[in-house]
């Protein structure tokens, strides 16, 4: 399980593209939103650099 936390994420428009920016990497990937904590849980066959990447892009920088 590969865990971000992205700060700029703030309604439900945002989760969505956080989930689409993943599925572009891996379409098979597992991924789980918090809001409230702001955290992304993804469980992928990618690595963590490729998917951190593909959000930045998305406009939701990771820490």
């Amino acid at each position: 399980m590969i865990e971000f936390e992205v700060k700029d994420m703030s309604c439900g428009h945002c989760v969505g593209a956080v989930t689409k920016a993943v599925k572009q990497v891996d379409p098979a990937a597992n991924v789980q939103v918090d809001l409230a904590t702001k955290k992304v849980s993804v469980e992928s066959s990618e690595d963590r650099a490729s998917l951190a990447e593909a959000l930045a892009e998305a406009g939701y920088p990771t820490t």
